[in-house]
């Protein structure tokens, strides 16, 4: 591995049943590779309540800390006493300021991350709590970046490909397996549907398939944030997350704040054969949230119950397609605003 890495995830503290799988895959796809810590594994785990509180009768904040940091410790060998891990290049950070003032969500995350890494790293890719990472991941990123730079095209995003989606303007990024199976919204059955749930197991089925990568170019930027990969060069231009964006769709304002940056003109690779599992519909991805009903299993269905989601849903969704118009940029203040005599 000759490039440097970095990988970036964070954990709210209501997906720590699921991350585990994920930090398995970050060690899986590295245990080739002699040169481990030339990819930096940045981890946040959120423990701020200002949304959603803990069920402490279920599961206490500091109980959800403590398995967090024991978790790093079995999966990376880190060594909690002496904040040491000898063989991964291992950072983790715990966010717990309290309340409203101290709301942290992916949009925040994932913009400090490209800010922290751009100037430490070559690539950046951004990791998450449902996902299950390639074990090509990093031969693949080196042998690509390697080629793209030879080729003076030091700017560039890249994804892997992923499952069926939704509808026809997603196929350029499904797997070639998936793309012509047919899509039925709540299939939870079938390897190739959105809903249903694969193993790394499976995942590695299918990608120790591929003998020749089969890699796509388009500057008709398409992608959401799982497994993101971005060339560091792209952030230390000045294209990021804009910081109206507080909350969800911060994907979407980053592909509009590239698409406007670049005048339309940033490559994008797409691995159309190495397949990159994003779990979007785990079991136990939201757990031990206060007054959560789990008895459906719908995540999507609880979340959207919460009384601040839709006016957070809508608002940073305005920011994201609002960064070049005149307009109100809308904040978490404004969220609250019709809730603050209740």
């Amino acid at each position: 591995m000759k490039n440097k890495f970095a990988i970036g995830c964070l954990v709210q503290f209501y997906e720590i049943d699921i991350i585990k799988d994920y930090l398995l895959s970050v060690k899986h796809s590295l245990s080739t590779h002699k040169n481990k810590k030339n990819v930096i594994i940045d981890i946040c785990l959120n423990l701020n309540q200002g949304l959603e509180q803990v069920d402490e009768s279920k599961k206490s904040i500091n109980d959800i800390r403590t398995e967090f940091t024991e978790m790093l410790s079995e999966v990376f060998g880190y060594d909690i006493q002496f904040n040491d891990c000898m063989n991964y290049n291992l950072r983790y950070t715990i966010h717990d300021a309290m309340g409203r003032s101290g709301i942290y969500t992916i949009a925040d995350y994932r913009r400090e991350f490209n800010e922290r890494y751009c100037k430490q790293v070559d690539v950046l890719m951004w990791g998450e709590s449902d996902a299950l990472i390639p074990s090509q991941t990093w031969e693949v990123l080196d042998n690509l970046h390697t080629a793209s730079v030879n080729n003076n095209v030091h700017k560039y995003v890249g994804f892997f490909s992923t499952c069926k989606m939704w509808d026809d303007t997603w196929k350029i990024l499904e797997h070639s397996d998936f793309t012509d199976k047919p899509f039925i919204e709540m299939d939870t059955e079938n390897w190739w549907s959105l809903r249903y749930n694969m193993s790394q197991k499976e995942m590695d089925e299918i990608n120790n398939k591929t003998e020749d990568l089969d890699i796509r170019t388009t500057t008709q930027l398409k992608f959401n944030g799982c497994g993101l990969v971005i060339s560091s060069d792209v952030i230390k231009s000045g294209a990021n997350i804009p910081k109206s964006v507080f909350f969800v769709h911060e994907d979407t304002a980053f592909m509009n704040n590239c698409l406007i940056h670049f005048r339309n003109q940033l490559p994008q690779y797409i691995i159309k054969n190495i397949l990159l599992v994003h779990n979007r519909k785990l079991p136990n991805k939201r757990m031990y949230i206060k007054g959560q009903d789990f008895s459906d299993g719908d995540m999507t269905r609880m979340r959207k119950q919460q009384y601040w989601f839709p006016n957070a849903d809508k608002m940073s969704q305005m920011n994201a397609f609002n960064t070049t118009e005149q307009g109100y940029t809308y904040s978490w203040d404004d969220v609250f605003e019709e809730f603050k005599n209740d």
